[in-house]
Order: structure tokens, then C-alpha cells, then sequence
């Protein structure tokens, strides 16, 4: 079985009925997040992200409603992964092929094409970096230097 990440808030969704994308709101809890050192914006996203559940509520104009304007309504989620459940709202984690079912679009009428998660290079995984693997990597980047930036600045 391949590898699946996680999905999170942010990500991007899009119905196949639709004309644009829609990013995806965590509404349902606010305690757990995933690949975000600061926890503030990566809210983990769950099954029980229902009705409204997107920044716009739209995927643009629908051509099940005669190229109406969309009103993204999720009223079930496929394809969540089951052995993880969010303590606070008691739902499964969505997983990058989850699919969401709409009132109009039917099941499954709704794919996640950007699961939301993102890297976020932190100084200590610069300090825990060979400086030969990365000079390897990138003949270009001096991470001595870098890590040398990154000292001055805390002393602002």
C-alpha cells in the first residue's frame, strides 16, 4: 500500500461538476494540527467537516445546476482513514483520496487535489543537517553560513 498523507486545513478540493477549486475549513475541532510547528494553521481534517465546510463554498459554477453558481454542501466523506480518531470531535482522518458527497453533485462528486500539508524548515533541522549532504544536494548553499544568518537574527 502506497503512502497517504493526512489531510489538513487548506486544502485544496474540487468537485467534478465545477469550474474552480475551493479550499477546505476545519470547523469541527481546533486542538489538533499536523506539519505545523506553531500550530496555527494546519487544523487536522476529519469525516465530520460537513455542510459548509469550504473558504468559498463554491467550486465555481456547477453544471448540474445549468452553470449556476455552486454551493458546496459536504453531507458524508469515503475514504477516511479508520484508525485514527480526533479525540475532540470524534472523527477519522481524511486521507488525500478521500472524496466528499454533495446534495447536487451526487457521491463522491468531490476529490481533494492538494492534501495541505507543507514543509516548514525549522533551525534545528538545519542544525541536525550534514553540511557534506547538503552541499551534495546543493553545491550552492553554504548551510554553515545560513545557520550563521540565523544566529544574528536571534540576537535582534
Amino acid at each position: 500500500m502506497a503512502t497517504k498523507y493526512r489531510v489538513c486545513q487548506g486544502a485544496t478540493c474540487m468537485c467534478k461538476f465545477g469550474t474552480a477549486p475551493d479550499k477546505l475549513k476545519v470547523k469541527t475541532q481546533n486542538k489538533h494540527y499536523i506539519n505545523d510547528k506553531d500550530c496555527k494553521t494546519k487544523l487536522a481534517a476529519t469525516n465530520k467537516e460537513l455542510g459548509a465546510t469550504f473558504e468559498k463554498n463554491s467550486f465555481g459554477s456547477c453544471s448540474k445546476m445549468n452553470n449556476n453558481p455552486c454551493q458546496a454542501t459536504v453531507t458524508e466523506w469515503s475514504g477516511y482513514y479508520e484508525n485514527i480518531t480526533i479525540e475532540m470531535n470524534k472523527g477519522k482522518s481524511l486521507l488525500e483520496d478521500s472524496k466528499a458527497t454533495c446534495p447536487v453533485g451526487g457521491k463522491d462528486c468531490i476529490s481533494i487535489i492538494k492534501h495541505g500539508q507543507s514543509i516548514e524548515l525549522s533551525q534545528q533541522n538545519l542544525e541536525n543537517t550534514s553540511s557534506l549532504k547538503v552541499h551534495l544536494f546543493n553545491p550552492f548553499m553554504d548551510i554553515d553560513e545560513l545557520l550563521d544568518e540565523l544566529d544574528g537574527l536571534d540576537a535582534y
